[in-house]
């Protein structure tokens, strides 16, 4: 059905234009009609037509400032201008509010059929483009759920981590570098700060997790809501500035008794929220830390880390960046981010302690040691008790801020020289064991995940780490390899192609062909005639 709206002061041209329309699309549209502007108006809020008749020239409101209220509560209408004046201003102003057609009095019949069967074709379209976009909101309704999970999932536990966190960042339309992380747990009662029958009311809520999420984001807007795993949901809910002051602070905290609030009455179940600090998205795990140690240390329902003695706190000048960045960089075996970042940590130290050089000489040998500690083990050195017994006397020698300096640079070097050459080594064996099984046993049906099986690694890390090394894939490795073999013995030996085939891991003689001929541009008897064979 299309609800058709005409407006006319004119009874008679009411009467001729419903007539019109019923004879001609007969039990296809409903119709109503008005003869002032107010009535137009009135009627357009209440029936909300598909398509308006509209005279210009009526009592009261004109017809050009009734159709410019319509619009505004009805921008799909579909209006048509009808007026027995040919007046050029009246014509721009309609055409500026969107009008469809605007039509001369005295108007034929044939004049309305066409534009009503155009209008209603418009009307369609715009149906069937409104019903698609239902389809495409309903299917996202489904997946969004699944891709927030995928971006808490791959900022807490870091894999891939800038590549993937961008990846999801651009399908949730995220551009903030901030956030916060919070724990929501649920239990049938609240014992102290304990949850009862964890695991019973996390199965029971798996059925209940799409309103719990829309009661999350009734309160936190934006957020992104983890799935329920065991009794916990984590979310993350961004931020556009590096910390919230306390007024922020408590806002949250009212928004998340708020929530427990609620959830507790539509979900027949306990439920505490913890709250970690604003951090970089590639801190967020260390929000998400703060998020289950505020529940940890509290029995209330709600906590924010900022208010429990959770964590070591720092002087507010202290550069707590500056440090996990050395340690990231030490961690990661870059050598020169290692030593670049020392260098900026012992200018910091030198500028704002300059006349407390015991305190630097301990804060140097405390990073010195826990440097070592993680070449220990990340770089799989032999701990000896007593390689460290002239540390403490050396450094309590020095009186200069540049011994200090040259020692604590030598230590971190030579922490993250170890750690790389350690994964170098490793990577480097694995990658020419990989290719040293595939070089003697070319010929057997052998795969990546044989190969991954027999060291004792994932078929994603090796694959990952031989394309690194290598710059082709296992596979390219494998079949460049089978190739190379199987042209040696074209030019070599006088075996037929069948047998070349089998000789070189190929079972079907075609699909060996289309390889060749893919490597190499020839097929291989084609190959063979070149060589002279």
């Amino acid at each position: 059905m299309y609800k058709i709206l005409i407006a006319d002061d004119e009874g008679i041209v009411l009467d001729s234009m419903k007539l019109i329309v019923e004879k001609s699309f007969p039990g296809e549209c409903e119709i109503r009609t008005a003869k002032t502007g107010r009535a137009v108006i009135e009627t357009a809020e209440e029936f909300r037509p598909d398509i308006a008749f509209m005279d210009i020239q009526m009592p009261g409101i004109n017809g050009i400032d009734a159709m410019k209220e319509i619009r505004g509560s009805n921008e799909n209408v579909i209006l048509i201008v009808m007026s027995a004046y040919d007046r050029f201003n009246y014509a721009k102003e309609a055409i500026s509010l969107g009008v469809m057609e605007y039509i001369n009095k005295p108007f034929t019949r044939d004049m309305i059929i066409d534009v009503m069967s155009r209008a209603m074709r418009k009307v369609d379209r715009a149906r069937e483009k409104r019903a698609e976009g239902l389809k495409i909101r309903e299917k996202m309704e489904t997946v969004v759920p699944v891709i927030e999970t995928g971006f808490i999932y791959a900022m807490l536990f870091q894999e891939n981590f800038t590549e993937d966190v961008e990846n999801y960042r651009l399908l949730l339309g995220m551009d903030n570098e901030f956030g916060y992380v919070g724990v929501i747990e649920c239990g049938s009662e609240r014992q102290g700060g304990k949850m009862t029958n964890t695991v019973g009311t996390g199965i029971k809520l798996q059925n209940e997790y799409n309103h719990i999420r829309d009661i999350v984001k009734e309160f936190f807007d934006p957020v992104f809501v983890g799935s329920l795993m065991a009794n916990k949901i984590i979310i993350f809910v961004p931020v556009d500035k590096e910390s919230i002051d306390y007024t922020e602070r408590v806002d949250i905290i009212n928004r998340g008794s708020e929530m427990n609030r609620k959830l507790h009455e539509k979900c027949d179940a306990y439920f505490r929220f913890g709250i970690g600090s604003v951090r970089p998205l590639s801190d967020a795990p260390d929000s998400y830390r703060e998020a289950l140690d505020a529940l940890l240390m509290t029995s209330q329902g709600i906590a924010h880390v900022k208010d429990l003695p959770v964590g070591c706190r720092y002087d507010p000048d202290y550069p707590i960046d500056l440090e996990k960045k050395l340690f990231e960089r030490l961690e990661a075996g870059d050598t020169v981010g290692t030593v670049d970042t020392a260098g900026a940590f012992c200018d910091w130290m030198e500028k704002t302690y300059p006349d407390n050089i015991l305190s630097i000489k301990l804060k140097v040998l405390e990073f010195a040691l826990w440097a070592e500690h993680q070449a220990y083990t990340s770089g799989g050195l032999t701990y000896h008790f007593t390689d460290r017994e002239s540390y403490l006397p050396e450094i309590m020698g020095f009186l200069e801020m540049k011994e200090i300096r040259q020692w604590f640079l030598a230590r971190v070097t030579d922490a993250a020289e170890n750690i790389a050459t350690k994964r170098d080594e490793e990577s480097d064996d694995l990658v020419a064991r990989t290719r040293k099984y595939v070089d003697e046993r070319y010929p057997e049906d052998i795969s990546l995940d044989e190969i991954s099986r027999n060291n004792d690694v994932s078929p994603y890390y090796l694959s990952r780490l031989f394309k690194e090394e290598t710059g082709e894939t296992f596979m390219e490795y494998l079949t460049g390899h089978r190739i190379d073999k199987a042209k040696e013995l074209m030019a070599d030996s006088d075996m037929a192609m069948k047998d070349i085939c089998l000789a070189v891991g190929y079972s079907d003689p075609n699909y060996f062909s289309r390889i060749f001929k893919k490597k190499t541009g020839m097929t291989p008897t084609d190959y063979r005639i070149a060589e002279g064979k």
